[in-house]
């Protein structure tokens, strides 16, 4: 365990989530616990992760490492202000890197699998673009931040279907016939019932009973962690029940409710100043309840995942 790699996707359905700000503070919680942990700002065409960790935007970044190719990507590693965490910018000094290509993406994430260290963060950037979906699934354990208001929790939701969609179809990408199946059947018309992950499964399973059993055990390593931030009341979570039965139904997956972060006024005071919200104000609600999923992240073990 001492030198196993977690890397941890954080990805959100929509922005204004706090989706950075948390990025950010689980990075310094596990640094400040005496993880070795490098923060990496994946909200390519939006990068921002370095205003969260207090670092000036004058280093060159992933956009840099493939567009412009002065760098090698080890180059990239910044050492913060905060002892066992370093970070690696996103845009850098190279514009328009909301769009990667399939082989830019590629030679990006077996880059980030050579990473050296406990806890690997990746601020990814909100929404469902394939960058982000590819990104997220590099763990199988990545994490979703949302608000309670009902429009980040459907995006929310919007998010992990189509990134179990993109699962499954990656699960069957060697058989041609079932591939272009499932393509066809993901352009459902808006007055018909979307699809669901269990009715592709059924589609699956009378093509190649074989390849369903295979594409089900794929879907179900999968098991995201979801973080409520901004809470008013811990009654807000009696919505869990609806929310867990709607992903179970339409997405079939199983989901981690993982931690609660109340609202404060003081992130948003410190995003403002471009302070580090841990540093600033350790001992305020947001930010114990921060260190207490940080915590909780350090005391679980994260499911294996394939090269």
């Amino acid at each position: 365990m001492k030198d196993k790699t977690t890397i941890i996707p954080i990805a959100s359905g929509k922005g204004g989530v706090g989706k950075s700000v948390f990025a950010a503070s689980l990075s310094i919680a596990l640094a400040r616990m005496g993880y070795s942990t490098i923060a990496v700002d994946l909200d390519l065409g939006g990068s921002n992760l370095y205003t969260c960790l207090g670092i000036p935007n004058k280093y060159p970044g992933i956009g840099d490492f493939l567009k412009a190719r002065t760098v090698d990507f080890h180059e990239l590693i910044v050492q913060t202000s905060v002892p066992n965490l370093k970070f690696i910018p996103g845009d850098g000094r190279t514009p328009f890197m909301a769009n990667l290509s399939y082989d830019q993406r590629i030679k990006l994430i077996k880059e980030i699998k050579k990473i050296k260290a406990r806890y690997v963060i990746l601020d990814l950037g909100a929404g469902t673009v394939f960058n982000t979906l590819n990104f997220f699934g590099l763990s199988h354990n990545g994490m979703m931040v949302t608000t309670f208001e009902p429009m980040s929790v459907m995006n929310c939701i919007m998010f992990l279907r189509n990134f179990m969609l993109r699962i499954l179809s990656s699960a069957v990408r060697n058989d041609n016939d079932m591939l272009k199946m499932l393509i066809r059947s993901f352009k459902t018309p808006q007055d018909k019932q979307p699809v669901t992950i269990n009715s592709l499964m059924e589609m699956i399973k009378k093509h190649d009973p074989k390849l369903a059993e295979k594409s089900k055990t794929i879907c179900k390593r999968y098991r995201p962690r979801m973080i409520f931030n901004m809470g008013d009341h811990p009654d807000e979570l009696r919505m869990l029940s609806k929310l867990d039965a709607t992903i179970k139904k339409g997405i079939s997956i199983e989901a981690d409710y993982f931690g609660l972060i109340f609202y404060d006024d003081k992130v948003r005071r410190s995003t403002k100043n471009r302070e580090i919200f841990l540093n600033k104000y350790p001992n305020s609600i947001a930010a114990r309840m921060m260190a207490a999923i940080a915590s909780k992240v350090s005391n679980m073990r994260d499911r294996p995942m394939e090269n």
